[in-house]
């Protein structure tokens, strides 16, 4: 059997934790089959500031980040503020032990990497912070607990606004500028929920996509260069060698044991932290 490759970096983005259709449990999994150096997580990594929202997948994904971001893993864990989880830089500090960034730099093979979730290079988001929040929030949250099991009325809404805004040429020309004027090399966004590579004068531009929808995605940065891998459900995801029941009690244990050390309660009533 081949060994497995230890990638230098593994982002992922929006993954929107509180949301019903994020996919926090394919997003963990994607964490635990994978060895790398760094982990960024780029952004919109919760759906809102409001706690109360959180499902017990949403809790064992945040405990395995706070698990991960122990020294003893050598793994380096950077998150980079996204519009949704803005204002939560100090609590996600606490809660999983990893430092907040607005943008994030790194070196690899001679070339300069810059990670920024996106949101700067969209216009209306900046312009309407609240109007955003209210309607492209709260009430997209709401039209998942009434949208079917599939969520496909949500995910088609979630689509067509991206093709409507023109928002993946708007973010990613407004990425590939901001490379060119930091002289990266290569440049990651999330933001606008599409997977998307663009070369343009020497810059690469990469999006990470998201984890609200039927196809995830996720990137890496390796020997092998920058790829964008669509995350697919196989027969059995559970690790080999464990049987379902023993993983699922390690997993709970593990559960209690991040929300105790964090003075937190799966099953607590949070206040939304604000806007």
């Amino acid at each position: 059997m081949a060994a497995q490759v230890t990638y230098d970096t593994l982002i992922l983005s929006d993954l929107h934790l509180g949301a019903d259709m994020s996919r926090a449990r394919e997003a963990l999994r994607v964490l635990q089959d994978n060895q790398f150096c760094r982990l960024i997580l780029l952004g919109d990594i919760f759906a809102d500031l409001n706690f109360g929202r959180l499902k017990k997948e949403h809790w064992k994904f945040l405990g395995f980040i706070r698990k991960l971001s122990n020294p003893k893993r050598h793994v380096e864990v950077v998150w980079v503020e996204g519009n949704h989880d803005h204002g939560l830089a100090p609590i996600m500090s606490h809660l999983v032990g990893v430092r907040v960034y607005q943008e994030y730099q790194w070196e690899y093979q001679g070339l300069r990497h810059i990670a920024v979730h996106g949101h700067q290079f969209d216009g209306f988001v900046v312009s309407n912070v609240r109007v955003s929040y209210l309607i492209g929030t709260l009430l997209y949250l709401q039209l998942q607990k009434w949208d079917s099991k599939n969520k496909t009325l949500t995910r088609f809404l979630d689509r067509l606004g991206t093709r409507w805004q023109r928002l993946s040429e708007k973010v990613a020309h407004g990425a590939l500028a901001h490379a060119r004027h930091h002289q990266a090399a290569r440049i990651f966004c999330g933001h606008t929920h599409a997977a998307l590579h663009k070369h343009e004068h020497g810059i690469d531009y990469f999006n990470c996509g998201a984890w609200i929808d039927e196809h995830p995605t996720y990137i890496t940065v390796g020997e092998e260069g920058v790829q964008i891998h669509e995350y697919v459900d196989g027969p059995d995801q559970h690790h080999p060698g464990k049987d379902k029941d023993e993983e699922r009690s390690w997993d709970d244990s593990e559960l209690a044991e991040f929300t105790g050390d964090a003075g937190l309660c799966e099953d607590g009533e949070y206040q939304p932290v604000g806007l």
